[in-house]
């Protein structure tokens, strides 16, 4: 199947320098990208210096996650996507598993492979570990990183089996349905829209799976930190127009006012904890979606599936009974 490898960049020069050069190593069945979302740095100088057999598509702004790669894909002609951080580093032979599975299973529409920390390579990573699910209230975890909690890998995960979602950090899909589903939702920007289309992929009939024989290493933050207010706003915001769009339509609203409580729950806790950007970000998040609502309520699809979660409460599971890690 013809796969072409695609990396999202922005002012990632240095991180370039440093993953680059697994991916074109690693990488001999595909066509490598980068979609530059309009660096300020020398990135696009450097590839063609060094790298010149990784192709360029320049935005002409910085999209973010979700509209950049919308943009850039639109000039990709593959069977297959993968979606890569720059911050990523893959194994040898990671594309063949994929490939394969693709090739056996023509149901299955997005793969995840085996992402372990870069920093500690025996620990699952805390963007997709060993993929995703989500619970009730649509709070995302993994096999293998549950919140904070990061598993170490000792082979519990190593099988291949569906999943909810796929991480953005090494996504693959095949172009058909991107093409199907309109890609990402470019009014994310960031942080989510890879939990919405493989939501909205579930929706239209489509299977998910994780696949442990590939395996990919990641840094994760090197965008967003995990403490920017920049992140907490978008998260909070896009979660929640992820569940007006997706939710089935008994469950929407009663879902939706339980998590603008357990939000400003969560705020309340910044408060005390004098992060109060972070408050500030969860405010904004708010009225952010108030306005939103209407727009991203319209862009229901025909069918939301009544069984999308993993468990009730992941919050529940995690904090009160203490369930540190995943369980089925």
């Amino acid at each position: 199947m013809k796969i072409a490898v695609v990396i999202l960049n922005w002012n990632g020069k240095k991180l370039l320098e440093q993953f680059l050069p697994s991916i074109v190593k690693n990488s001999p069945e595909a066509d490598i990208y980068l979609a530059d979302n309009a660096s300020t740095d020398d990135s696009i100088s450097y590839i063609k210096v060094f790298f010149p057999s990784v192709k360029i598509i320049k935005n002409e702004s910085n999209l973010g996650f979700a509209g950049g790669y919308n943009e850039a894909l639109k000039s990709v002609d593959a069977e297959i996507f993968a979606l890569v951080n720059s911050d990523i580093e893959v194994t040898e032979n990671w594309l063949k598993p994929i490939i394969e599975t693709f090739e056996k299973e023509p149901n299955t529409a997005i793969i995840q492979p085996k992402i372990l920390d870069y920093k500690r390579k025996e620990y699952f990573e805390y963007a997709g570990a060993a993929g995703g699910f989500i619970d009730k209230f649509g709070y995302p975890y993994c096999r293998g990183r549950i919140f904070d909690t990061l598993e170490k890998d000792n082979g519990q995960y190593n099988d291949n089996c569906e999943i909810f979602w796929a991480s953005g950090a090494c996504f693959f899909i095949r172009s058909s349905v991107y093409k199907e589903l309109k890609g990402f939702d470019g009014d994310f920007f960031a942080h989510q829209e890879e939990i919405d289309l493989c939501w909205r992929a579930i929706n239209n009939g489509h299977t998910l799976k994780y696949n442990s024989q590939s395996v990919v290493y990641h840094v994760g933050g090197a965008t967003l930190q995990q403490g920017n207010p920049k992140k907490t706003f978008l998260n909070f915001r896009n979660s929640l127009l992820m569940l007006t769009k997706n939710l089935p339509r008994k469950n929407i609203y009663w879902i939706l006012l339980s998590r603008l409580i357990l939000d400003g729950i969560a705020g309340i806790q910044f408060l005390f904890q004098g992060k109060f950007n972070h408050f500030s970000a969860i405010l904004r998040a708010h009225f952010a979606f108030y306005s939103l609502f209407t727009v991203h309520f319209k862009k229901r699809g025909e069918f939301q599936s009544s069984k999308y979660f993993g468990t009730k409460s992941i919050v529940f599971q995690y904090y009160i009974k203490g369930g540190k890690v995943f369980v089925k």
